[in-house]
């Protein structure tokens, strides 16, 4: 009898034990959540289309914007993951890191399309979707690139000065370098130079690309874009103890400095990429026959930078039960 009892609450035990590891599982599967094409269209159907609206009116007013919207984008999905860290405001925030103060551009963006979404959809559509959506605007604005953005990211709650300083490939990095740190992030060597083809729109301060002028022009550089070069950024102060006073910009691509395309490419077969990141993908054996099928074949160029969009929007996303949806893109709830 006793023997028959103690079965009889093992079988119990059991089965209470395997009820609780499939409630954890449950919980487990609701806390993630794969992002989805179309996701806020019954939950706040006008969300694409508001943010369509103000990339449109800002962009038209000023094509930088564009640019700004993109960089600001990778930069954010890059450190954290595609979480809106980028967009917190606070002294020890991201937007204070050296990659990124001074620098980054189209917070007001995001900010006016958040307030109407606030408005028509209170607390549905998060900031890292609004800031998703405006990289594509901006990429269908600029260069006629359009794709179709899988939503469903939720706000993160950190923001760190160091982290960009420890994910965000500097301009002075090399093709194996550029290489080691997007594949850090999940994307392959012809993303990264697909992506790079970001470059052909925008501008760069001066202070970005100085080591490939002084003292002694880069032997990579085309010697008359470096004599340019030369009379827009003033060589550097020695002994220096803070940020130049004077730091002007310059448009990263020569050829089509407002269009998103494939002549980015061309400019480096020229030896006019601005960065060491950007002409090394000519130079170095790794990646020179990447660029020159990306000079040949511009459709193809294109159809891939949208794939690479979509695969960058998708690193370490926050869904599901995770993070939060933030009533004010540069302040956690």
């Amino acid at each position: 009898m006793a023997a028959a009892r103690n079965s009889h609450a093992l079988i119990i035990i059991g089965l209470l034990l395997s009820c609780f590891i499939l409630f954890v599982s449950a919980a487990d599967d609701n806390s993630t959540a794969a992002l989805t094409v179309g996701f806020y269209k019954n939950s706040c159907p006008l969300a694409e289309i508001v943010v369509r609206k103000y990339v449109n009116k800002f962009v038209t007013f000023n094509p930088g914007f564009a640019a700004g919207l993109i960089r600001l984008h990778f930069h954010d999905c890059f450190v954290r993951g595609c979480d809106a860290s980028v967009l917190l405001d606070g002294k020890n925030s991201e937007k204070q890191s050296i990659p990124n103060k001074g620098s980054l551009r189209g917070f007001e963006i995001i900010d006016a399309a958040k307030a109407e979404l606030e408005v028509k959809c209170p607390g549905i559509v998060s900031c890292a979707d609004i800031l998703a959506f405006s990289a594509r605007d901006s990429a269908w604005k600029a260069g006629n690139i359009f794709y179709e953005v899988p939503a469903g990211r939720r706000d993160g709650n950190v923001s760190n000065t160091l982290d960009p300083l420890l994910n965000l490939p500097p301009p002075f990095f090399n093709a194996t370098q550029l290489k080691d740190n997007f594949e850090r992030k999940g994307l392959t060597l012809d993303e990264m130079v697909t992506l790079s083809g970001a470059h052909s729109i925008g501008i760069a301060h001066c202070t970005s690309f100085l080591g490939r002028l002084y003292p002694t022009v880069d032997p990579t550089l085309d010697p008359k874009y470096a004599a340019k070069l030369k009379k827009i950024c003033p060589a550097p102060v020695a002994n220096a103890t803070g940020p130049p006073k004077v730091n002007p910009t310059v448009n990263q691509d020569t050829i089509t400095p407002t269009r998103l395309d494939n002549l980015y490419y061309l400019g480096l077969k020229q030896k006019k990429g601005l960065f060491t990141s950007d002409q090394d993908l000519m130079t170095s054996p790794l990646t020179s026959n990447i660029v020159l099928n990306n000079i040949q074949f511009g459709g193809v160029w294109a159809t891939k930078f949208a794939a690479a969009m979509v695969k960058m929007g998708n690193i370490d996303v926050l869904t599901g039960v995770q993070g939060e949806v933030r009533e004010n893109c540069r302040h956690i709830n």
